[in-house]
């Protein structure tokens, strides 16, 4: 069984991915603030994780810059789910984290996100 973190300040959203993704047979942890999310990310060993980018605490972009520099944290699959304007310094900022997919909300499902997150883990 594949685990999934989401690190998402939004409760509604939250409460939706973790739902759909424990449907899908994933063991799923949540953190609702990047402090706890980057915490869970370096502890629990997820096999990917899903992150916003707009997080209190700690914002998305630095949560990635953290795990880049571990061990586990460099290979580990980042699929971001965001709905901020993905261009100039925040696109820079993304790529130099190297995520496996950047995704806008707005513009997918759920099941486009779980889809996202098989196609990762079945190519690992």
């Amino acid at each position: 069984m594949n685990t999934v973190l989401i690190i998402e300040d939004d409760q509604m959203l939250l409460s939706m991915y973790r739902d759909k993704f424990k449907l899908e047979a994933f063991k799923v942890i949540t953190a609702e603030d990047g402090e706890k999310g980057l915490e869970l990310a370096l502890s629990t060993n997820p096999d990917i994780v899903l992150l916003d980018l707009a997080l209190p605490k700690i914002k998305g972009i630095d949560i990635m810059k953290t795990l880049r520099t571990t061990s586990r944290g460099e290979t580990i699959p980042i699929i971001v789910l965001t709905n901020l304007n993905v261009d100039g310094e925040i696109l820079e900022a993304i790529t130099k984290y190297n995520p496996a997919y950047c995704l806008i909300k707005a513009n997918i499902t759920p099941e486009d996100v779980i889809r996202k997150a098989r196609e990762i883990l079945n190519h690992e």
